[in-house]
């Protein structure tokens, strides 16, 4: 009988030992997966990040809404000074001019010389999306610098941004960067350039604006537009886990929560071309001198240029309806 019970008790301890190491076996498997699987995930989200250079666009808007530029008032040595830098970076990213020194002139209500910024990515179809910024601003008042990091150094910077990325991928659209001028002063540049447009009109079948993109202490980014062109509301999508993409402030009748003219996409819009317009609600430091580089918010502005970027590539693999059609009413609905 004893030697029984101790058979019975060695048999229950090798079951026992059995069924651990199995068990960690099973676990070590499992930790190996979930390790891979993370890795991959971590690979993904980086190689997305990497898509736009942190640090250059940083550097790009920290420049532009700096002391040495003054508030980037047209007239000002301050606005020279970023002219001359935007046009600098437009070469170092290898894009090609339609004027000379990608600058495009163009007279002023005021009597100045303004100067918009023009620079293309040759696609591989003839149809153009113009991608804007603007880089004016308001200069100095009584004394103080109104430095605008948000209102627009930051489109201004995105622009360089996404030039940068599509100077490396080439797209399917030909892409016309324009930093353009004197919006401030009534869409002056974005006017001027629909007007003597760099190609045919009739071949620019979007505008992508963005102004004021940097920070939102709701992580909210908004892509206005889609109301009156609904066909463009399946692109509005990301996989940004950090920015929530949403869609308004475009209807009519609802005053100045109606961004529709309210940034140099309403120059595309008043000829017919449709656009996306990339922006984040007012803040208390919009045109304070309080608007400055320290206060924007350098991960919501990646994360922001990142999500625009999707959106871009969203569209550019697709054939967008000519503007005759769309103001035809035959592309009010979604794409086929």
């Amino acid at each position: 009988m004893k030697n029984c019970s101790y058979m019975i008790t060695s048999r229950h301890i090798f079951i026992i030992l059995h069924n651990i190491l199995f068990i960690a076996n099973r676990l070590m498997v499992f930790i190996r997966t979930f390790i891979i699987i993370i890795s991959c995930l971590l690979a993904v989200l980086n190689g997305s990040a990497q898509k736009v250079d942190r640090d250059r666009l940083l550097n790009d808007i920290k420049t532009l809404s700096s002391r040495d530029f003054s508030g980037r008032k047209p007239g000002t040595m301050g606005h020279q000074k970023a002219r001359t830098y935007l046009a600098g970076r437009f070469q170092a990213l290898a894009l090609k001019p339609f004027q000379e020194g990608y600058l495009d002139t163009f007279a002023m209500t005021n009597g100045l010389t303004g100067y918009n910024i023009i620079g293309y990515i040759p696609g591989k179809r003839e149809d153009a999306i113009v991608i804007s910024g603007h880089y004016d601003h308001l200069g100095e008042r009584n004394g103080a610098i109104y430095y605008g990091a948000d209102d627009n150094a930051s489109g201004a910077s995105a622009l360089l941004a996404l030039a940068a990325y599509f100077s490396g991928h080439r797209p399917n659209h030909t892409l016309i960067f324009a930093a353009f001028d004197a919006e401030e002063m009534g869409l002056q540049g974005a006017r001027a350039f629909v007007r003597a447009p760099p190609i045919p009109l009739d071949r620019i079948v979007l505008n992508v604006n963005m102004d004021m993109v940097s920070r939102n202490d709701n992580n909210e980014l908004y892509a206005s537009g889609t109301y009156h062109y609904p066909f463009l509301s399946p692109f509005i999508k990301s996989d940004s886990r950090f920015i929530t993409l949403k869609t308004g402030h475009d209807q009519p009748g609802s005053g100045h929560d109606d961004w529709t003219k309210q940034s140099d996409h309403a120059a595309f819009h008043e000829a017919g071309i449709p656009f996306i317009y990339f922006g984040v609600e007012d803040h208390p430091d919009y045109h304070t001198p309080r608007d400055t580089y320290e206060r924007i918010q350098p991960d919501f502005f990646h994360h922001a240029v990142l999500a625009i970027l999707d959106v871009l590539e969203n569209i550019d693999k697709e054939t967008l309806p000519s503007p005759k059609l769309v103001r035809s009413g035959s592309a009010v609905g979604d794409l086929p």
